[in-house]
């Protein structure tokens, strides 16, 4: 399947529910590859945090994330909703510090990208398939997640609360195509009891009736009700036991576990991946969710380093020669990579064309000829070189120097007429125009070179 956008873009605004701060989201397309990234355009600067679990600071009530300093709280709803609609990549431009809770759901969120319209790209889905079951525990709050080969994502939550109000409830969810229709409505919910210390901790200042479930599971004392009273600005809300507060109802019997279906769905975007598995919930909350996120990319990462990634060469490379010229220095007969086909924040993969013509066949072994792995190695380097240097805003004022190459390894020799996919992945942060990459080389799905490279950028004189 290929990776989606929205046609035009859209806005929504509300009220958040933990700042009580007013804020206008305003969804608009980007291209391939980009991901999902906010924006708060109310800093100077703009800046900008892309929805990635390596972004997660807090999981409080609900799933913050941070750069720098700018930060943007309780994302998960509009995550939902995005992955709930299959978009791969948009950018949220919000100006005030919090999403908009609306009415606790995903629902608006969901009406609101269904408006805008969805268009289709260029470029394939990026996909982490489970090929085996694993298994993931919190000991500490008794959470769980079952992970199981599958052919598309399906979701099941279980709760137990052990309430006589609220015990075992169970919410599936075997297509995400279904999410608009089963998932999307459901609100979030909180219980009676906990509403005082979530407002003496400084939450919830946005919260009313109009956008939570509250479940009474505990008798409230007339201190408590007056309270109450005062904070929703109401007269004589009803409080019954084993009831909604006010009288409301439910969606769905089990519209508690549908919501936090709902949530495991906004946290799993974060791994800015499509996943292929049948997973199982217990007891989920938004910080195991973050945890069983990371489990989830270690699969990814090592998935990566096995697996040759999927070309389709009729497609229009991401960067031609020429455009790659225009960000690397190098000219021939030194430069080797012929092409950029995708390109992330955290990795790239680049394209050798072995040629028969090449200069140095002449003199390297010309009747087997086999190209030099030093050459790999540089080859592989140029593909890192775009990758640094796409992260300063005139790369041409630029060089790439590369500091360190550990791990080098040769496995099979590279002949004319061979094509070189090469995937290079970030080991951690560029910092200080410092970048630690792992790349690796692959020939007709074999790997033949790989090494970890140390580089650094720094402005030419």
């Amino acid at each position: 399947m290929k990776q989606q956008t929205i046609c035009k873009e859209i806005n929504i605004s509300g009220c958040g529910i933990h700042t009580g701060k007013k804020s206008t989201v305003t969804l608009q397309p980007l291209k391939e590859n980009s991901g999902i990234i906010f924006q708060r355009i109310d800093l100077p600067g703009h800046p900008m945090i892309e929805a990635k679990f390596q972004n997660v600071f807090s999981t409080k009530r609900s799933t913050n994330i941070r750069k720098n300093k700018a930060e943007v709280y309780t994302i998960e709803h509009l995550l939902a909703a995005i992955t709930g609609a299959e978009i791969d990549n948009l950018l949220i431009k919000i100006n005030n510090l919090e999403v908009p809770i609306l009415d606790g759901s995903s629902k608006l969120f969901t009406n609101c990208i269904k408006k805008a319209g969805i268009k289709k790209q260029n470029i394939e889905k990026k996909y982490l398939k489970i090929e085996k079951k694993f298994f993931f525990k919190d000991k500490i709050s008794g959470s769980s997640y079952l992970v199981e080969p599958a052919e598309k994502l399906s979701i099941r939550v279980e709760l137990d609360y052990k309430s006589i109000f609220l015990k075992n409830q169970i919410a599936e969810l075997e297509d995400i195509n279904k999410f608009e229709d089963d998932i999307s409505c459901c609100r979030t919910f909180s219980f009676l009891h906990e509403i005082k210390d979530l407002i003496k901790n400084d939450l919830i200042k946005g919260g009313d009736l109009d956008n939570a479930v509250i479940i009474i599971v505990k008798k409230a004392n007339n201190n408590l009700q007056e309270y109450l009273n005062k904070k929703f600005g109401r007269k004589n809300i009803t409080f019954k036991l084993g009831k909604l507060l006010n009288k409301k109802e439910l969606h769905y019997k089990n519209e508690p576990a549908r919501h936090k279906l709902l949530d495991v769905i906004g946290d799993f975007t974060l791994l800015s991946s499509n996943i292929q598995a049948k997973i199982t919930c217990f007891k989920p909350g938004h910080k195991n969710n973050l945890e069983f996120v990371k489990k989830l990319n270690n699969i990814m990462i090592e998935n990566n380093r096995k697996t040759a990634p999927k070309i389709n060469f009729d497609e229009k490379p991401f960067y031609d020669l020429d455009q790659i010229k225009e960000i690397l220095p190098h000219r021939e007969p030194f430069i080797f990579i012929d092409e950029i086909r995708e390109l992330g924040d955290d990795y790239i993969i680049g394209i050798k064309y072995v040629k028969p013509e090449e200069e140095y066949f002449k003199g390297h072994f010309p009747n087997e000829p086999i190209m030099p792995g030093v050459l790999q190695l540089e080859t592989m380097a140029q593909a890192g070189g775009v990758l640094i240097l796409n992260t300063v805003e005139n790369p041409k004022e630029y060089l790439t120097f590369f500091m360190k190459i550990d791990n080098a390894k040769f496995k099979k020799k590279v002949t004319p007429g061979d094509i070189i996919i090469f995937r290079l992945n970030l080991i951690s942060p560029i910092r200080r125009g410092i970048c630690h990459m792992h790349g690796k080389g692959f020939v007709n799905g074999e790997i033949v070179v790989e090494a970890d490279l140390l580089a650094q950028i720094a402005k030419k004189k």
